[in-house]
């Protein structure tokens, strides 16, 4: 029997429409049809139906870390303890890191996105992979290792090229990384995004020019705006076709910050990211981190000297802190965790949005937007 579903209320990735029956289909959306009365076989929603969540910085969860354990089992961990949170697409985060261990993460990946008639590893929500580093600024590497920032070699630019990783999204440093390698990484197909900064906003530019088109966690890790320099801060802010990762957890940037962000940038920009760490969907306090350790105070994570070190976010929250705190529309909200930043990968057309076509990601939210249940292709996760 063909599934179907009977949503009163249900947001696109665009609009909002009521009353709407989805038919599915081998984990396709065959149809689509508003103001229609449910079936006496679907299955109703009480609450809200919403794309499935699009998370571009994931580190970890499931208490594992994807650069301690770069396998295609350690991924299947990660995509589930995050799909309790609504996320049905992500790209696994490899933090700056040894050629070898960026290596294994990329077999990793590529066995992961390899045909379920081919392997039975295939982790549907993942759609490819960020390298976070190591092409970075060690004036603004956070809790990248300093020993391996370098240059990028001949090794590692063949590496985001390679063609069975999905899409490849790469962090670099304008001021490490020249704008002719941009634009030759670009032409490749990778997605080149800019961030772990001290750069002057002319350098940014000129990264820009040469084809960058987002910047990752903005506010952290980046030169910020002086009266005399806009920095990196400034630049990403002013350009407005540029995308905006944000961690909206309010430990990494202040409320008023995100608004401005979000007024600045509107919805079609900014992308709600968690940067994620191997506690989420866990009950990890602590977990080792290259030669130090990470701890979690509640919402909050650190290195044992203080500093910042990735998150616990996951996309509900961030879509309600979102919406119930900053005071933006759900629509807006849901925005920047589906469509924006599907588009901001590349894959606008293949993700983000509940359309004919479409794979049925899908997750119900109750009325305090709390998940409910989460589909990938059709399937509850």
């Amino acid at each position: 029997m063909t599934p179907s579903f009977f949503a009163p209320r249900l947001f696109d990735g665009q609009q909002w429409q009521d009353n709407v029956l989805i038919t599915i289909d081998k984990g396709v959306i065959t149809a689509l049809e508003p103001d229609q009365s449910p079936t006496p076989t679907s299955l109703p929603i009480h609450g809200v139906l919403v794309p499935g969540f699009v998370d571009v910085q994931v580190n970890g969860g499931g208490g594992v870390m994807f650069n301690q354990s770069p396998t295609v089992e350690s991924l299947s961990i990660m995509a589930k303890a995050h799909s309790r949170f609504g996320t049905t697409s992500l790209l696994p985060t490899v933090i700056t890191d040894s050629l070898v261990v960026m290596e294994r993460a990329a077999d990793a990946v590529a066995e992961a996105l390899a045909d379920k008639s081919i392997t039975k590893k295939c982790v549907p929500q993942v759609k490819g992979i960020h390298f976070e580093g190591p092409h970075l600024s060690s004036a603004k590497k956070g809790v990248h290792s300093e020993k391996f920032i370098r240059s990028i070699s001949d090794e590692e630019f063949a590496l985001f090229c390679r063609r069975d990783l999905g899409t490849v999204m790469v962090t670099v440093a304008p001021e490490n990384v020249s704008p002719s390698v941009i634009s030759e990484l670009v032409k490749e197909g990778v997605v080149v995004a800019l961030g772990h900064s001290n750069a002057t906003a002319d350098i940014v530019t000129k990264a820009l020019d040469a084809g960058a088109s987002g910047f990752t966690h903005l506010f952290n890790a980046m030169s910020p705006i002086t009266g005399r320099e806009p920095g990196m801060v400034g630049t990403a802010l002013m350009t407005r076709d540029a995308y905006c990762g944000l961690i909206v957890d309010f430990e990494h940037v202040h409320p008023m910050n995100c608004q401005l962000a979000m007024q600045q940038k509107t919805a079609d920009k900014i992308v709600l990211v968690t940067d994620a760490m191997a506690h989420v969907g866990s009950d990890e306090t602590q977990i080792d981190f290259f030669d130090t350790t990470i701890i979690r105070h509640q919402g909050k994570l650190t290195l044992p000297n203080g500093t910042l070190a990735g998150s616990v976010l996951d996309m509900a929250t961030a879509v309600r802190n979102t919406h119930q705190t900053l005071g933006l529309s759900l629509a807006d909200a849901l925005t920047m965790a589906t469509t924006t930043p599907a588009s901001f990968i590349g894959q606008g057309s293949k993700l983000g949005a509940i359309k004919v076509g479409l794979p049925a990601d899908m997750v119900w939210l109750d009325a305090q937007l709390g998940v409910e249940k989460v589909w990938v292709a059709g399937e509850e996760v």
